[in-house]
């Protein structure tokens, strides 16, 4: 008695479940983007694609990036720190307001990151004498030592990774990438605040 009223308990179920369940019919799932411009014969399809390449890309070049840092002792972010100093001071003085504008992160964590760079020996922090507020970050010689050391093998790498691009695309890219980060400074913006509505 107790078997069969499980079978029919089963079978009502079974009827129940969504046609996704018959064969050649598919889920529609719900669009996770609404602008016309990027929405290709009413699918997102596309822009999926965009998304999940630039997240497979970002992966490999964060693997190359922690691979030049350990061939000279660092870590990825303490490397990038170190050489986007060495090239920011190109132009001028560099601060840790500076660095943070460049790479997109916050001054605190520049700071952290500089006191290792400064403990390492890798950088020089002077001290403004008549503003003791501004202080000016330097690649020291054993800094520029170790960024001599990994050239020839990150001139190779990078060559390889970016070897599809013309100097339009770089051009571009350079622009669009720009674009891409202030637009998701304000859809991270604009999240916190639906999130945090949702709670409420």
């Amino acid at each position: 008695m107790a078997a069969t009223s499980k079978r029919k308990a089963s079978a009502a179920s079974q009827a129940e479940e969504p046609a996704l369940r018959k064969k050649g019919q598919r889920t529609k799932f719900p669009l996770t983007i609404s602008r016309p411009e990027l929405l290709i014969g009413g699918s997102d399809r596309e822009f999926r694609h965009l998304v999940h390449s630039l997240l497979g890309f970002l992966s490999r070049h964060e693997q190359l990036r922690q691979g030049h840092g350990k061939a000279i002792g660092l870590a990825g972010i303490e490397y990038t720190t170190l050489i986007s100093i060495a090239h920011l001071s190109v132009d001028g003085d560099v601060n840790v307001k500076t660095v943070a504008d460049h790479l997109h992160l916050s001054g605190a964590f520049i700071t952290s990151l500089a006191q290792r760079l400064l403990k390492m020996g890798l950088i020089h922090k002077r001290t403004d004498p008549g503003d003791r507020r501004r202080v000016t970050l330097t690649v020291s010689a054993k800094g520029h030592a170790l960024l001599e050391k990994l050239a020839p093998v990150q001139r190779k790498a990078n060559d390889e990774e970016f070897g599809c691009l013309s100097r339009h695309d770089l051009k571009y890219l350079i622009n669009k990438v720009d674009q891409l980060i202030e637009c998701s400074d304000r859809a991270l913006a604009l999240q916190a605040y639906l999130l945090s509505e949702g709670d409420r």
